[in-house]
């Protein structure tokens, strides 16, 4: 007959029993699950405190440098093959926008052409139209003095359209000279600052008279005016009709630089013209004036 023992608990070691106990029961599936975790804590933990990402940077290294090399060496021979081609393309259009560009600012100009000449037509009809007790022909230039200082000009228009000799010539501004040479087609207009070219004039706010000059520079001048007159900066000159040259009240300029020496006899002024000379594109022939030639008068 077995004896049956009874062994006694020693207190406290309870829990070791049942411990024990508890890991003979746990299975292999329950390990694994137990290492996963950890091994998932502990990357965790790397990745938190940044060893992570220098450990998984220095295994990838060595596999970008490769990519790297890899990559520009299949860059450089896709350039070698593309590059001329692109060269050559980007010359085509670089060529194509050039000529483009060429045409485009050719048509601007001959836009800006027409508009200038469209206003300056404009302004001499509204000029024609403000004088209609003269009648007019309109003319181009084609031709101008070729020194540096202007004194004549050539106009489109001649006898075959009733242009004559000693015509006054005129613009929407003012008094441009007078007809010096005719043929059928053409004319010659003598400016008003050739050093031939004397005017009788009057200023408006002085209420006298004098004579307006050209010279070989150009400048045009005011003349034999009476020592006790007042001559003011920028009063206007204007052409007063004596002499029968031109008709009466046509604009030349104004003064700028009154001048007056007590030796002389008479005083005298520089005027700057109110017609650009330079710049000038079309005039108007005053048709209906017929110039009064009294030299056979005067001894």
């Amino acid at each position: 007959m077995s004896a049956i023992w009874s062994v006694p608990i020693v207190a406290g070691c309870e829990d070791r029993t049942d411990s024990a106990g508890t890991m003979k029961k746990l299975s292999p599936r329950t390990l694994q699950s137990i290492t996963i975790g950890l091994v998932v804590l502990g990357v965790l933990i790397m990745a938190l405190s940044g060893l992570l990402n220098q450990i998984v940077g220095k295994a990838i290294d060595p596999l970008v440098s490769v990519q790297g090399w890899f990559a520009s060496r299949v860059q450089a021979v896709v350039e070698f093959f593309t590059i001329p081609r692109d060269v050559a393309t980007l010359r085509e259009e670089n060529a194509a926008l050039k000529n483009q560009v060429s045409q485009l600012q050719s048509e601007l100009l001959e836009a800006r052409q027409q508009l200038t000449e469209t206003d300056i037509l404009y302004a001499l009809l509204d000029y024609a139209r403000s004088r209609p007790d003269n009648k007019y022909v309109a003319a181009s230039v084609i031709g101008r003095d070729t020194s540096p200082f202007v004194k004549y000009i050539i106009i489109n228009h001649g006898s075959d359209d009733g242009i004559q000799k000693g015509m006054p010539v005129v613009t929407e501004q003012g008094l441009v000279g007078k007809i010096a040479a005719v043929t059928a087609s053409a004319a010659r207009v003598q400016l008003i600052t050739d050093p031939g070219s004397i005017i009788n004039v009057r200023i408006e706010e002085a209420q006298t008279e004098g004579q307006v000059a050209g010279s070989v520079t150009g400048d045009v001048t005011l003349e034999m005016v009476d020592p006790g007159v007042d001559l003011v900066e920028c009063d206007l000159v204007l052409t007063s009709g004596l002499g029968g040259v031109y008709p009466s009240d046509i604009l030349i300029g104004q003064l700028i630089a009154p001048q007056q020496d007590e030796n002389d006899l008479f005083q005298s002024a520089s005027i700057q013209p109110v017609v650009d000379f330079i710049n000038l594109r079309a005039v108007l022939i005053i048709t209906n004036f017929k110039p009064v030639d009294y030299s056979p008068l005067i001894d």
